[in-house]
């Protein structure tokens, strides 16, 4: 079975989820809520995590953790071994509680922990368990917009990110969260990038920089292969640059159509990236537009021998297009 990917570096913040074996139920009372913030609590000072934020429903959880530390995989192996080893000795079970191991999505700080916090302090209203967040007792939302934090939560960065002012960020970020109760909510997780990655274009390409190739291209790695085609990607903007002889901006920004739309359609032929995937190396362009300049360029190839021969001619210069 091909297992998750795991992304780990000093400062990374990601979000973390973890589901019951066959959706069955993790928390059964009251006093198990409580035991698992304990074990969070014991995590933070073996292994120096900062949550962000959390949200436990019955049947999974949401955490938003950063790690001062490469260590996302001890807290999470700590986290949860000890909670299924509580849960199996109180309720005389065996066996395991969550269903495989625990999902991680590296995030973007800048770009998206705001967004992703309303999001998680959103999911009891509209799984309609209650009809405001505050209301539900077993999320971080409390300690964001009343007087008592838990210890176990940092929340001055989300706050900061509302205003400078302490005094009114709690106001601040209750007005940002609640105002989209009722309203249509984009999941923040359809950008998310070869099931692991949610940020900007620039965050995703610093973020594969970090990756080897031999941590990816094994059968065993769940993504590998879209791991594997973003390399690609890169290969065919550096390659599209030399053989124009245009930076990198220029083709991003669209200066260079032809450079562009070479570039775009070389990264269709050649990898198993999807439109998304391209996209967001591109900027404002949409999905439905790298298509549309993919299907235009294959057109053109079947009448214009010009640009076939020259197409042919850039393939065979840079060994990514010999096999």
């Amino acid at each position: 079975m091909a297992r998750p990917l795991r992304i780990e570096y000093e400062g990374a913040l990601y979000h973390v989820t973890a589901r019951g074996n066959e959706r069955g139920k993790i928390f059964f009372t009251k006093r198990d809520y409580e035991k698992f913030k304990e074990y969070i609590s014991a995590a933070r000072e073996k292994y120096n995590i900062i949550l962000h934020a959390y949200v436990m429903m019955t049947n999974h959880y949401h955490l938003i953790v950063e790690t001062p530390e490469m260590n996302l995989s001890k807290i999470m192996h700590f986290i949860n071994g000890s909670y299924t080893t509580y849960i199996n000795v109180k309720r005389k079970r065996s066996g395991h509680l969550f269903q495989g191991r625990y999902k991680a999505i590296l995030v973007d700080k800048d770009n998206y922990l705001l967004e992703l916090s309303r999001y998680l302090h959103l999911n009891p209203v509209r799984a309609k368990m209650v009809q405001k967040p505050e209301d539900y007792l077993y999320s971080s939302y409390r300690s964001y917009v009343t007087e008592h934090c838990e210890a176990i939560v940092s929340r001055d960065t989300i706050l900061e990110m509302m205003t400078d002012s302490k005094t009114d960020a709690p106001g601040r970020y209750r007005n940002f969260v609640e105002s989209m109760i009722g309203e249509e909510i984009a999941s923040p997780f359809k950008d998310v990038y070869g099931g692991i990655i949610l940020g900007k274009a620039e965050f995703i390409q610093d973020t594969l920089e970090r990756l080897k190739s031999e941590s990816v291209d094994t059968p065993e790695v769940s993504h590998s292969k879209a791991f594997r085609s973003t390399t690609g990607l890169e290969e065919i903007v550096s390659a599209c640059c030399e053989h124009f002889g245009v930076s990198r901006e220029e083709i991003v920004l669209n200066k260079r159509d032809e450079a562009r739309k070479t570039c775009i359609y070389l990264m269709k032929k050649h990898t198993c990236a999807t439109n998304r995937d391209i996209a967001g190396l591109f900027g404002a362009l949409s999905d439905s537009a790298v298509a549309k300049i993919s299907q235009k360029v294959s057109k053109q190839l079947e009448v214009d021998k010009g640009l076939k021969e020259r197409l042919k001619t850039f393939q065979r210069k840079f060994s990514l297009f010999k096999t």
